[in-house]
Order: C-alpha cells, then structure tokens, then sequence
C-alpha cells in the first residue's frame, strides 16, 4: 500500500477513535454511493455528522481542511442524500472535517463542526 494511502487511513482510525471519546456514535465508516464516499457517518443526540478526514504528513503544501472542493462537497451531499432515505431517519445533518497533520512524533486533530453547508 502507498505511504499516502497508509497515512490516510491511519487518519481515518484516529478520527473514529476521537469521535468516540467526545461521545459520537459510529455508525458508519467508508459508507459508498455512486461515485461518492463518506469517510465516517457518526451520530450524537439528534445531529448526523457526515465527517470527511483529511490527513497531512505535514503543513507545507497547505492545511488539510483545504483540499476539501466543491466537487467532494457535492458528491457528500448526494450520498448523504441517498443514506438518510435509505436508512429512513430523521435528524438533523451537519458536515464537519477532521483535520489531521503530523507534528514531530504525534499527530495534531482539528475537529472543525459544520465545516461546510450544502448548497
């Protein structure tokens, strides 16, 4: 597996891992649709968190929140679409990111809550 490939999933696992100490319920990770994937369906209380991970080796080429495109917002906003009626519930969604990049040793997380709106 590619180092890029390797270090996104890593992100994904310790997203998953921080949603849960902060008292998300996981309810999905990697969940597809067409041409689109949500990295982690999670829920609290009444809100549906479509959460989108990007991971970084480092802060040089930029932060990770911003290699999220209107393009990937739209296709999250068909899937989610598709997973709500699918799954016929009925909360309120929010799209967040979780932003990860490596600092020394460790890794830094950055939950940014309503990250984007659909439009």
């Amino acid at each position: 597996m590619a180092e890029h490939n390797e270090l996104g999933k890593l992100g994904e696992e310790l997203a998953v891992e921080f949603l849960q100490k902060e008292g998300y319920e996981i309810l999905e990770t990697n969940w597809t649709f067409q041409k689109a994937e949500i990295d982690i369906i999670a829920q609290k209380e009444n809100t549906l968190a479509i959460v989108e991970v990007k991971t970084r080796s480092s802060l040089e080429f930029g932060l990770p929140q911003d290699f999220v495109k209107p393009k990937k917002i739209q296709l999250l906003v068909k899937a989610v679409n598709e997973y709500v009626v699918s799954e016929n519930i009925d909360v309120d969604v929010r799209f967040d990111i979780i932003a990860i990049h490596k600092e020394g040793k460790s890794f830094v997380i950055e939950h940014l809550i309503n990250a984007f709106y659909h439009f």
